[in-house]
């Protein structure tokens, strides 16, 4: 069973907890080991673009904690794993930056030298359990379900540093999906931004967004989203429930996060996985599982 440096980030502990409860019960039942680091910081992205510096510091910390430990890193927030990558290719490629960062890593006794690779949790699922591995641990399997897949700006963008699938054409995400008996339909809108950088700052401009989404999304006759990140939950779960308040247009299209998708099939409970803690309802998901 191999282990991983599990990085929540700060968004799921505060927000999307079922993110975290869902994914650990996930991560449990294919023999993947996680590794808790109470001294895990911010990514550090909130201040990319203020102060380079304080956000590299800030990554190489976390970078600097779990290479000590001589273990990868599963960040589960695609906007942390992003974060990340970016700044381990910045250390890894100057090596005055580098030397910089270390000098001030000091102080915590710790050293960064790039011996750490940085996975997201859908790409720890393709790629080291793998998809016949998924297959042969899931009991249920849904008929006639339609789900849109959103992958994320963080994950795909910048390709040549995230690697995490083709920018333009991505299929990770949506054999992820298949995998469990659903169908990962297409829909125009799928690798647009959700709007959540948006939200708190232009709000109807981060709505508008989300309205094309969810008609593009509603167009393609989808049952459900699947996310997998955070911010991009809270747009397609939260903001979306205020959308329907403020009477948008066309009927509610619930979010649901995909180690709650994967779950129900592996056999985890609903409570397990947090499928209560979804702002619109998700509960009816289990009445498109295969009749035995």
């Amino acid at each position: 069973m191999k282990t991983y440096a599990l990085f929540i980030g700060c968004n799921i502990p505060a927000r999307v907890k079922q993110y975290e409860t869902a994914a650990r019960a996930v991560l449990k039942e294919l023999s993947i080991g996680v590794k808790d680091f109470p001294l895990f910081n911010c990514c550090g992205y909130p201040m990319r673009n203020i102060d380079e510096t304080a956000y590299l510091l800030s990554a190489a910390k976390n970078l600097a904690l779990a290479e000590n430990h001589g273990l990868d890193i599963l960040a589960l927030c695609k906007c942390c794993f992003g974060s990340l990558k970016i700044a381990d290719h910045k250390l890894r490629e100057d090596e005055k930056l580098r030397a910089d960062m270390n000098r001030q890593l000091a102080a915590h006794d710790l050293k960064y030298e790039g011996k750490t690779e940085i996975k997201h949790f859908l790409s720890v699922l393709y790629h080291d359990v793998g998809l016949n591995a998924l297959k042969h641990s899931i009991g249920k399997s849904y008929q006639d379900l339609k789900i849109a897949t959103h992958y994320g700006c963080h994950a795909l963008r910048p390709s040549k540093i995230t690697g995490f699938d083709n920018p333009v054409a991505p299929v990770l995400f949506d054999e992820l999906v298949k995998v469990t008996g659903a169908e990962s339909v297409h829909w125009d809108q799928r690798l647009e931004c959700c709007g959540a950088p948006l939200t708190g700052i232009q709000d109807k401009l981060s709505m508008d967004l989300m309205h094309k989404k969810l008609e593009s999304a509603r167009t393609a006759e989808a049952d459900y989203i699947c996310v997998a990140c955070p911010w991009c939950q809270i747009q397609f779960d939260t903001v979306q429930s205020i959308m329907i308040t403020q009477h948008d247009n066309g009927p509610p299209l619930p979010s649901i996060l995909y180690p709650q998708l994967i779950g129900l099939c592996i056999g985890l409970e609903s409570e397990v996985l947090g499928i209560q803690n979804n702002r619109l309802d998700i509960s009816q998901i289990t009445s498109f599982f295969k009749e035995e």
